[in-house]
């Protein structure tokens, strides 16, 4: 009987995409993944800010008063699926009145109800988030498929990296957290 060798789970792991990637809506981005497993993956693209949305702006739009506390946050482009609906990837801290969250590690969990931006709106919300519209999702097995094609590298991510780091420079600097310039990057896969 052959068993299959353990896959490595990478759950809270920034997916890097390379120069060449395929799909342009992933090209140049940073993927905070939330969850993986056999079932698929699912992630939010956290460097890729939306021209003019603000939080302010959305929470007028949810009929949500933002207050003088209202942080200055940007809402990121998360990924093709389900893109008008709203994601916060927030600092573990934070408990909701309805606490209804994705808890992705000790660091970081993730949030999809109003009650996130209420809280946001009012200055009681978490110590640091990162709101998206749509989320990216792959399939049982289908990412690391892309993985093994070279399309992703991967990387432990970091309270600093994934809130504290301008939008721009996310890309780079999740690059160098692996000790890779961009300069140094080919599209094509290693043998050995």
């Amino acid at each position: 009987m052959t068993s299959t060798p353990p896959r490595e789970d990478l759950t809270a792991k920034l997916l890097i995409a390379m120069p060449d990637m395929g799909d342009p809506r992933f090209h140049g981005s940073v993927v905070f993944l939330c969850a993986h497993s056999a079932d698929g993956a699912m992630g939010l693209i956290i460097n890729k800010p939306m021209q003019d949305v603000r939080l302010a702006e959305m929470l007028e739009q949810l009929s949500i008063d933002p207050g003088p506390a209202t942080p200055a946050l940007a809402v990121c482009y998360g990924g093709p699926v389900e893109v008008r609906r709203g994601f916060v990837l927030h600092s573990a801290e934070y408990h909701g009145a309805l606490d209804d969250r994705l808890d992705v590690d000790a660091r970081f969990a993730m949030t999809a109800t109003v009650d996130v931006l209420e809280d946001l709106a009012r200055g009681i919300g978490p110590a640091a988030a990162l709101l998206t519209l749509g989320y990216a999702g792959w399939g049982p097995g289908q990412l690391e498929q892309e993985i093994a094609q070279n399309g992703w590298l991967t990387v432990d991510a970091t309270a600093e990296l994934v809130f504290a780091t301008p939008m721009e420079g996310k890309w780079v600097a999740a690059l160098a957290a692996l000790g890779v310039s961009p300069l140094t990057l080919s599209s094509q896969a290693g043998r050995a």
